[in-house]
Parts: structure tokens; sequence; C-alpha cells
């Protein structure tokens, strides 16, 4: 009588396949190959958002492979919003480009404030949603 197990079997209800280690069957499980993808600040915020407020999105995204396309997207978007807020509310303000030759604290501390005010929108409307 052999008591030797099969090398590798599949779950006819799962259709999972599993490969014999030692005693015990192990699941033939791989994630799929990824981009590598290098996060920006954006991407960054996103990614910590997901994992600390909406973990069910980012444990489905991560097992599906959506994740760095996800993130990916949310980042360049948010980069192309934030570039056009600042340029909308540039235009609606009173900077000009010679203050940066004579009122260089004014211009400085209003493009600050314009870059802040851009960067609040996207979030609520990309990042934290």
């Amino acid at each position: 009588m052999n008591n030797e197990l099969p090398k590798t079997k599949i779950d006819g209800r799962t259709g999972i396949e599993y490969h014999l280690e030692g005693d015990y069957y192990i699941p033939n499980l791989v994630m799929p190959k990824q981009e590598r993808l290098i996060l920006n600040k954006y991407g960054r915020m996103r990614l910590k958002y997901l994992k600390e407020h909406k973990n069910a999105d980012y444990t489905i995204m991560l097992m599906n492979g959506t994740l760095n396309a996800h993130l990916k997207e949310i980042q360049e978007t948010a980069d192309n919003r934030v570039h056009q807020i600042i340029s909308e509310l540039k235009s609606k303000s009173d900077l000009t480009e010679d203050m940066k030759n004579t009122n260089i604290l004014y211009w400085v501390g209003t493009m600050n404030s314009i870059k802040a005010q851009a960067e609040e929108i996207v979030f609520s409307e990309l990042i934290y949603v």
C-alpha cells in the first residue's frame, strides 16, 4: 500500500493549487508583478490615508494588484490639479513678476499662501476621500 501524498493537488471548490511541504499542503499563491513606483508627497499621503482609514479598500486594492495604479493616478491628478489651482489663484491675485525683484517677501508670502490653499483643496478633493 502506498501512503505517499501527492506532491500537488487542486482544491475542487476554490480552484487553488497546493504543493506539499513536509506533511502540509501550502497554497501556490503569488502576487502579480507590479511596476516599481516612486511616490511623491500626494501618493504617500493617499497611501497612508488608505492604510489608516480605509483598510478594507487598501487590502482589496493590494490583493487585486490595483494599488500602484491607483496611487499613480492620484498623485498625477493631484499634481496637475495643484498646478491648475495655483495658476488660477495667482491670476486672481495682485502678484506680478516685477514683485519678485521689488517686493520679494510679499511675493514669497503670497505664493506660499496660494500653494497652501491649492493643496488644501486637493487634499479634500482627492487625498482624504
